[in-house]
């Protein structure tokens, strides 16, 4: 019983993290997972021994207490995630790949079980995941590697709290926590951009109500999580236009594609310039500044949009909700189910007059 528990929390983990379907890798899969899995211990317990020190007592106190909110408040589907907390030997828990047409936005997907089709791909092992870029920039892509400290098995098993994740500060901490709850509550196969960004909306929106609920709105936390969603709204919006610039001159078919290339990059140091100069002095808490320091190409922005698609939908949502929470979740999650070939436009008639 044990063993075929494994095997099925082995394979789920490895399609929800999305790893190819390949012997080599599910077997470096399975071993990362259970490695993770071996090393889980109760939360609880952990606050319990007197061994432990108070600042990651604190915090693992503040993970079950959002825990909670997120389902007796906001009414997630938690099952029996972050209940258990995993130690991680290393910085950074994967690597996530990213590829996409140098001149149209087309992104690569990969297609998994349970998931469906996703642009992007993880790697437990950098070296796999940089010749796995070299490859693709070597097939005419445009390919982007980045860190990733969390992920979610999208309800089929109880995750555990890894370790990278007691770095971020009680905001982000809340907010990626209750983000990845969001993802057992509603998940769209191969609809990656929804998915992960009506669970930044929830994440966010859930911080500012948990802190600014246990602190008041004069709080420190409340206000700094009023502030990063005001910055994800703008960079979202930010990411919107310069996308719309960039798929206008992809659409043009009075130019050589040699054209197209240089033009996008005139485009790219013209962003640059307007996010150093009007969009980064207006930031509240965060400042984006991989923005300017990560290589900008169409691979990077796709990666990014994913998590900021549309935000001001999921905010029109809420307003016209009267700013209830646990009401637009309940409402965006029977929408996006009813209408889950397109999402958006069900999200959007939600406030249609």
């Amino acid at each position: 019983m044990i063993r075929k528990s494994f095997l099925l929390l082995a394979l789920a983990a490895v399609a929800a993290i999305l790893l190819r379907c390949s012997p080599v890798y599910v077997l470096r899969a399975g071993i990362e997972e259970a490695r993770i899995l071996r090393r889980r211990t109760p939360i609880e317990e952990i606050i319990r021994d007197p061994a432990t020190d108070e600042e990651r007592r604190r915090k693992l106190e503040l993970v079950l207490q959002a825990r909670t909110f997120a389902a007796k408040t906001l009414g997630l589907d938690v099952g029996g995630s972050y209940t258990t907390y995993s130690w991680i030997d290393r910085d950074t828990l994967a690597l996530v790949l990213s590829a996409a047409r140098k001149d149209r936005f087309e992104q690569k997907t990969w297609w998994f079980p349970i998931v469906g089709h996703v642009p992007y791909k993880g790697y437990f092992n950098p070296e796999s995941a940089l010749a796995a870029a070299r490859e693709l920039e070597r097939e005419g892509y445009d390919a982007y590697v980045r860190p990733t400290s969390a992920f979610s098995t999208l309800g089929w098993f109880d995750d555990p709290l890894l370790s990278t994740l007691l770095r971020a500060d009680d905001v982000d901490l809340v907010s990626t926590v209750i983000h990845e709850l969001a993802h057992n509550t509603l998940y769209l196969p191969s609809q990656a951009a929804f998915n992960e960004s009506f669970a930044s909306f929830v994440g966010d929106r859930g911080a500012i109500a948990y802190f600014c609920g246990i602190e008041g709105e004069d709080g420190h936390r409340c206000r700094t999580a009023r502030d990063r969603w005001e910055d994800n709204l703008l960079f979202a919006s930010f990411l919107q236009d310069l996308i719309a610039r960039l798929e206008a001159l992809y659409a043009r078919t009075d130019i050589p594609r040699d054209s197209i290339l240089a033009r996008r990059e005139a485009i790219f140091q013209d962003a640059r310039d307007r996010f150093r100069a009007e969009i980064q002095p207006a930031f509240r808490s965060y400042t984006f500044g991989s923005f300017l320091t990560t290589p900008l190409n169409n691979a990077t922005l796709i990666a990014r949009r994913i998590y900021y698609d549309r935000l001001h939908l999921f905010d029109a949502a809420f307003e016209h909700h009267g700013r209830d929470l646990p009401a637009t979740i309940r409402a965006v999650v029977a929408a996006a189910e009813a209408g889950r070939d397109d999402p958006y436009g069900a999200l959007g008639r939600l406030t249609a007059p």
